[in-house]
């Protein structure tokens, strides 16, 4: 059953291992472990539902608090403290797009706020409702999960938009196709979540970001429906999809999305290998991308990442024999950087591009060690989330924040918002702090980086402490001309940073644009843009 106050599913567990624990003790100090609120002492929290009653619409308090806050650290201290705030007045359970034209008439004629909500998965409040006289209603899309057309022809999928991703490649793989979008999210995370927020996944070297991957639709907007055709190439003025793709449930609600999807491959290997610095490692990606090698994937971790991840593993034996076979080669033991690259296709193209990956990694100083790594990264791909649990056990909290630049800004953007984040840890403590390139480009490269911190005496001070290293760390990106966010979208945590990127011009542009589509102001004020 999918927990209550934290990520996924409550089977599944990935506890801090006691190597893990002593390396952050080391770092940051004795955890310290905040009490958790009980699941019924929340509910009799939840107040009386505002809503009149519609078939569609549950307003029983379990329904409403599971919808109420996604999983950011801010919504993750709200969970565990018991302190939600603000509840949506009831929960909808549409099952087609007539149905979401129907809920958003009823909102119209009872004067209803509305938010979309897709796999809850959202790290920057996109479905935190806001206190307010209108009351709210959220609407889950969770009913909208099937495969409805494959045109094998086009090589194009239609999809219900609340459809999450192993629901995708799994209807997709029984007919012998693949989209291939794969966020760390990809477990509870949806296709439609995924075109709102204009979502990157880990193998986006082969199968592009969402804007490569999204070729139509249909969306229900406050003033009516919004068909997307699935024209290849069009010079008939502004493309009407690059509206919709990060609109983030402002202009209306996706509720179909026709994507263009790829044969199963033949092939898929991930393999690891170790650069000498940082400065190399930068050097060989950048290298790697502007060469066209045509891997699936390239992920360089920093030193310390590189030392974090090995050590958080917990399996020891592997990583001291490679400690030892990395010494013999002479990469230094405090510096080297960990690559981690995949290569997806035919037998034939996978031998090939492996062969000149390898060549480059070796130009570049680095020491290539198989796949035995690369297959630990693939079996925990997306089970980092559920990390979050076992730091909090041991009282730790861990965020992240992610944005992209140009090449040449890459190394001193990293530093940036590393120091920042260690600047701002508050209260005499530090915070552990480290980096990886995640999505590559010819142009430039995103930045994800990710800090660990003891929590503080109570969950105020936690939060407090949070939000300072947050805000210095998006002071620094937009300082070094980064983009706000890569890949987790704007919501409401990175609205007031906006501006840097678009300009007073482009935000006036883009609400006009919402009220356009929105003109009372009903759906998911406050995202995207600050209301």
């Amino acid at each position: 059953m999918r927990r209550w106050n934290g990520w996924g599913d409550s089977a599944n567990d990935y506890p801090l291992k006691a190597t893990g624990a002593a390396f952050l003790e080391a770092r940051l100090g004795a955890g310290r472990r905040l009490a958790d609120a009980d699941l019924r002492q929340v509910l009799a929290t939840v107040p009386a539902s505002r809503l009149p009653d519609h078939p569609l619409v549950v307003t029983d308090p379990e329904t409403r608090l599971r919808h109420a806050r996604g999983q950011s650290l801010a919504d993750w201290l709200a969970m565990r403290s018991g302190d939600f705030g603000v509840f949506p007045d009831g929960v909808a359970f549409p099952d087609s797009s007539d149905q979401v034209r129907e809920l958003l008439d009823w909102c119209a004629d009872q004067d209803l706020l509305l938010i979309p909500y897709g796999g809850g998965t959202s790290v920057a409040g996109h479905i935190n409702p806001r206190a307010g006289e209108r009351p709210v209603l959220t609407l889950s899309l969770a009913k909208l999960n099937r495969l409805t057309d494959l045109d094998e022809a086009s090589q194009i999928a239609t999809f219900g938009a609340g459809t999450a991703g192993p629901d995708v490649e799994r209807q997709l793989a029984e007919r012998g196709y693949r989209l291939g979008h794969y966020p760390q999210s990809w477990e509870l995370s949806t296709l439609g979540g995924w075109v709102a927020s204009r979502s990157s996944g880990q193998q986006s070297l082969r199968y592009g970001r969402i804007e490569q991957l999204f070729a139509g639709g249909r969306m229900e907007t406050p003033t009516g429906t919004l068909t997307l055709p699935t024209i290849p190439a069009s010079s008939a003025g502004p493309d009407l999809r690059e509206m919709v793709m990060g609109s983030e449930g402002r202009l209306g609600v996706i509720t179909e999305v026709k994507a263009r999807v790829s044969p199963l491959p033949e092939d898929e290997q991930f393999h690891v290998a170790f650069l000498p610095d940082w400065d190399s490692a930068v050097l060989l990606a950048r290298h790697l991308v502007q060469a066209r090698v045509p891997l699936s994937m390239v992920r360089v971790s920093n030193a310390e990442e590189t030392r974090t991840q090995l050590t958080l593993a917990g399996h020891e034996r592997l990583v001291a024999a490679l400690e030892r076979y990395l010494a013999l080669r002479g990469q230094p033991r405090q510096r080297k950087c960990m690559l981690t690259f995949g290569v997806t296709g035919d037998k034939a193209h996978c031998r090939r591009t492996l062969a000149e990956a390898r060549r480059a990694i070796r130009a570049a100083g680095g020491v290539t060690t198989g796949r035995a790594l690369g297959r630990k990264w693939e079996e925990a791909r997306f089970r980092s989330p559920y990390l979050r649990h076992g730091l909090w056990e041991r009282g730790y909290a861990v965020d992240t924040l992610e944005t992209c630049v140009d090449w040449g800004q890459v190394p001193r953007t990293v530093a940036a918002i590393e120091q920042s984040i260690r600047d701002h840890a508050g209260d005499g403590e530090t915070a552990h702090v480290f980096t990886h390139l995640s999505h590559l480009y010819a142009q430039g490269s995103s930045i994800y980086t990710t800090y660990v911190f003891r929590c503080s005496e109570d969950y105020q001070g936690t939060w407090r402490r949070w939000w300072a290293m947050k805000q210095a760390a998006s002071d620094a990106i937009v300082a070094n001309g980064g983009t706000i966010s890569h890949q987790h979208g704007v919501g409401r945590d990175h609205a007031p940073w906006l501006v840097h990127e678009k300009g007073e011009r482009g935000l006036a542009a883009l609400r006009d644009l919402v009220t356009h589509f929105d003109p009372q102001g009903r759906l998911n004020p406050g995202c995207l843009l600050e209301d």
